[in-house]
């Protein structure tokens, strides 16, 4: 609840529905849906999370997916660059649902439902009923009409000892971004189509339609 309420208050966003999955629980809803296949121009090597991907498309089962995803000593794009294979992750999982029919199968979608949820013990703001309405609604929308962000960022900020090194919002541009958000207007215009920094760039955050990241 304290992060749904920073989130709020950071943003003026309302917060109605979060999904909190745990490792677990990630590992067994990507070995559900027979993995998710991730691209990607260069190697990806990590040896914290021991993720090491030649140039190319691969696709992951469950552990392997919670590597990439985990991943945030790569280069030196650190959480910028987990943040955008978070992104390009979320992109290709979609893309394979949506390719397999399993947004629309209601036996699917509910087994698949079940396996996010858990237990239920944390109050998430929606049940199975809810996500299964989401699902067929996700099953409408092309990657081309989705948009991912990360917060404009202006450096750093000064270095606690009890925190470390933290990044610094570019407020200017952050509130021009959550005001869009809060009027429910799109971040780019129509017909832009950019292309992702790779690996992200510091200062130069990019808003990319999702077609942007999905596999060639």
């Amino acid at each position: 609840r304290r992060t749904v309420a920073t989130g709020e208050s950071l943003t003026g966003l309302n917060i109605h529905h979060f999904l909190q999955l745990d490792f677990r629980r990630f590992i067994d809803a990507v070995n559900d849906v027979g993995g998710v296949e991730v691209c990607t121009p260069r190697r990806l090597k990590d040896r914290a999370t021991k993720l090491d991907l030649k140039p190319g498309a691969h696709r992951l089962a469950g552990g392997p997916a919670l590597q990439y995803v985990r991943s945030r000593h790569v280069d030196r794009a650190a959480d910028l660059g987990r943040i955008q294979r978070q992104q390009r992750f979320l992109v290709q999982a979609l893309r394979g649902l949506r390719a397999k029919g399993l947004l629309t199968d209601p036996a699917a979608t509910a087994r698949l439902v079940r396996v996010l949820l858990g237990s239920g013990q944390v109050d998430q703001g929606f049940g199975a009923r809810d996500l299964v309405g989401l699902a067929a609604a996700l099953n409408k929308v092309p990657a081309r009409n989705t948009e991912f962000a990360a917060v404009p960022v202006a450096g750093f900020n000064e270095t606690r000892p009890d925190v470390g090194s933290t990044l610094a919002w570019d407020r200017a541009k952050a509130d021009a971004m959550f005001g869009k958000l809060r009027e429910d207007r799109p971040l780019r215009r129509a017909g832009a189509h950019p292309k992702p920094y790779d690996p992200p760039r510091l200062m130069r955050s990019v808003t990319v339609r999702g077609s942007a990241y999905a596999c060639r």
